[in-house]
């Protein structure tokens, strides 16, 4: 298993405009294109004093299922120009890690 993360700001003005972009469009988006090994995407959000942190956490089988995403060069990021638009920076680069081990509580 493999966790794709990325990191993206933006003013505290446009978070929540940001968010809502990400649930009813982007996110969806994603969904459509029904990537075989796709398993699920976590959006975290972090308060900062002059901006907003959002972090994106996709789960993927294998980095050949993310190939399939983004193409060969894997760690390109996948930020529509909607998104671009109301973003103040973000990752150029998106970063994978191996899931090596999970524990799940009930």
């Amino acid at each position: 298993m493999v966790a794709r993360i990325w990191h993206g700001w933006t003013t505290h003005e446009n978070a929540p405009v940001y968010e809502n972009l990400l649930r009813t469009e982007v996110f969806p988006s994603i969904e459509q294109k029904q990537i075989k090994g796709y398993r699920k995407i976590s959006l975290l959000k972090r308060l900062h004093e002059l901006e907003v942190e959002f972090i994106t956490i996709m789960l993927f089988d294998s980095l050949q299922s993310v190939k399939d995403f983004v193409g060969e060069d894997y760690e390109t990021v996948y930020v529509p120009e909607k998104a671009r638009a109301i973003l103040k920076r973000f990752d150029d680069r998106s970063q994978h890690y191996e899931i090596i081990n999970e524990l799940v509580y009930d």
